[in-house]
């Protein structure tokens, strides 16, 4: 057993002493036994929420409805669940009620893949009653029991678990597969928000040509926003490599895929439940990247993009064109750190200072003017100091 198992290991012989089962579950286990990174561990036990916190003087409740109690350790926190069965299931997502139990397996029982269903103790023993270990070993994503009766409880878990494959490569069994393309319209019933983190974490994963095939064959995209009958834009985002690209870097070659004007990028952003901010940087990415396609880049041009999204617009210039020479990306980079200038408000002058040189009111010319002075700045005609501008442009005014 390694970390973060070891440092949660005392609350699960805390439990023990007290009489209860107590294992770690879930994901943590799963990439345990692959030999993943793990960044958090659930545990799950048979005392209840109020048994735990007796038990422990440091908690939050966090989901005590649904058996879950944040127990304070050691600066750490750690999330402890009461095994539970679930009722019937509401909006195909939320059971409508849970029963606490005291059987380890009817909480295994409920969820949703075998390798996912899988314990173990303070002792590093595993409880597999599904097989989760030998789907691990056969890199299989197979459900715990029919797996349409586990995507109609939960139709997220429909997009878990082609995110999964994106994730580990794994294959899907063929019922999975085939419940997949019957029930993809319950996606509809899922909220925009939980779907765009399973599809993030997707575009995000090793294997995500492969995920995105199954999407395509299986017809989700249908049911995902902006996606509908778009299969064949969708199959040109498989020709291209992106695994180094960042998320928002991944958005855009999606978006470029699509081919979306500038008015479609917005209102396709906005249906995924986009951040404002996240909206505006891939518009600010796309716009230059349109640009970069069909010519180098202008000095004024890096200036108005900015550092971050030159390093964007390269990395995806590079990955739409083929074109390998890495090296370009340091060249527009070392370009855009010489600038004398990185953004407005490195002007030595402000709009004030120009009203008051020209004696003028506040109006259309002031930006044209401001304008002026950063191209001149720009391309060497003048220092960005405040009295060589005023004489520049006091000569300007005159011409």
């Amino acid at each position: 057993m390694r970390e973060p198992f070891l440092s949660a290991v005392p609350l699960l012989k805390k439990l023990e002493d007290s009489g209860y089962e107590a294992y770690f579950v879930g994901g943590s286990v799963r990439d345990y036994l692959l030999n993943k990174q793990i960044s958090d561990v659930d545990i799950a036990t048979s005392a209840t929420p109020e048994e735990v916190k007796r038990i422990f003087p440091k908690t939050v409740d966090v989901g005590i409805e649904h058996g879950t109690v944040l127990v304070l350790h050691h600066q750490k926190s750690y999330e402890i669940t009461t095994f539970r069965t679930d009722g019937e299931y509401q909006d195909y997502r939320r059971p409508t009620e849970v029963s606490f139990i005291r059987n380890l397996e009817e909480d295994l029982k409920r969820r949703d893949f075998t390798m996912n269903a899988i314990a173990m103790d303070s002792k590093g023993k595993v409880s597999d009653p599904f097989n989760g270990q030998q789907a691990i070993k056969d890199q299989v994503i197979k459900t715990v029991g029919f797996a349409a009766d586990r995507f109609r409880e939960d139709a997220l878990r429909i997009m878990r678990a082609v995110r999964f494959v994106s994730q580990l490569g794994f294959q899907m069994d063929r019922e999975t597969h085939s419940a997949l393309s019957t029930l993809g319209p319950l996606l509809e019933k899922i909220a925009v928000e939980r779907k765009r983190a399973e599809f993030e974490k997707l575009l995000m994963g090793t294997h995500w040509h492969k995920a995105v095939t199954i999407l395509l064959e299986s017809g989700l995209n249908n049911f995902l926003p902006g996606l509908d009958k778009r299969k064949q834009q969708l199959e040109k985002l498989l020709r291209f490599d992106s695994d180094h690209l960042r998320l928002i870097e991944r958005w855009s070659l999606l978006i470029f895929c699509l081919e979306l004007t500038d008015s479609q990028i917005e209102e396709f952003l906005r249906n995924w439940r986009l951040p404002v901010k996240e909206i505006k940087d891939i518009k600010h990415i796309m716009f230059f990247l349109r640009k970069r396609l069909e010519m180098d880049w202008l000095v004024y041009d890096l200036y108005m993009a900015g550092r971050e999204a030159v390093q964007s617009v390269e990395n995806l210039y590079f990955v739409i064109t083929g074109i390998k020479q890495e090296e370009s990306v340091h060249k527009w980079i070392a370009v855009y750190d010489s600038l004398p200038i990185k953004q407005r408000s490195d002007l030595a002058v402000t709009g004030t200072d120009l009203m008051d040189w020209l004696h003028r009111k506040p109006g259309p010319w002031l930006k044209d003017t401001i304008l002026k002075i950063e191209h001149a700045i720009l391309d060497g005609q003048i220092k960005n100091d405040k009295s060589t501008i005023k004489e520049w442009l006091l000569q300007c005014s005159q011409k």
